[in-house]
């Protein structure tokens, strides 16, 4: 896939392109089931999104005015549709760079009959800078980013400085940067990044992580954490110029 191409059903994920040097994100070589390629195929004329949509204007995206929330690296969907389905009165914007998942939420997305989700099949990296107006976010979701937990690969994680202001700029003054991870090491890490980031202030107040709020589902994944003693730890930082 080229800068000027959506993705196809017929390509492999390792067809997503990024205009960034470093990825933060491992292109996995799964292909879409039966399920998710009709799915696809029946529901990205109307929920897709592009780098050809240029910069958006969300109103005329969504056809009205609401709260806009952004996931970042949403998987296989389901959380992200289980939290538009309970809060029909916002919008949510998914970015996913392995189709497989884009697949999964747009199945998810028609069977429950959801209007208020749309998706970008490209690197998170290109929305921000690409796609996504300054101040036209309410709430950024970054959840279970890939932890690159050995030492050499703390590079390759996208909770960086730079990553911060530029979602920073995203998020309108007030909004919320929420992130979770199972990796207590990345989420001390989290911590110290938004610590120290200009213009964000911790909503539980210095040095705390959040408990889980209601909004975010709890995965599969999480729960078989749980069952194991595995940790999570939910950041919650405002945006305060």
């Amino acid at each position: 896939m080229t800068d000027q191409q959506e993705p196809s059903a017929q390509q492999e994920p390792s067809a997503v392109t990024t205009r960034r040097g470093i990825r933060s994100f491992v292109l996995r070589q799964g292909r879409m089931t039966v399920g998710q390629k009709n799915a696809y195929e029946r529901c990205w004329p109307k929920y897709g999104l592009t780098r050809e949509h240029g910069m958006i204007d969300p109103r005329e995206v969504f056809g009205r005015e609401a709260w806009l929330n952004l996931e970042i690296g949403f998987g296989m969907g389901k959380s992200l549709a289980d939290m538009a389905e309970a809060a029909p009165e916002q919008d949510f914007i998914g970015v996913e760079v392995h189709l497989a998942g884009v697949g999964a939420l747009l199945k998810e997305v028609e069977d429950r009959g959801l209007e208020n989700v749309r998706v970008y099949a490209i690197d998170a990296n290109d929305v921000i800078d690409l796609c996504l107006p300054d101040a036209s976010l309410d709430r950024v979701l970054l959840f279970f980013p890939d932890p690159w937990h050995k030492k050499r690969h703390h590079k390759r994680r996208l909770v960086q400085p730079e990553f911060v202001q530029r979602i920073r700029h995203k998020l309108r003054v007030g909004g919320i940067f929420h992130l979770a991870t199972d990796w207590e090491n990345y989420a001390e890490h989290m911590m110290a990044v938004l610590s120290d980031s200009e213009g964000f202030a911790n909503v539980q107040g210095a040095g705390h992580f959040a408990p889980r709020p209601d909004y975010r589902p709890v995965t599969k994944f999480e729960k078989r954490g749980e069952k194991l003693g595995h940790g999570v730890w939910d950041l919650l930082f405002r945006r305060t110029n």
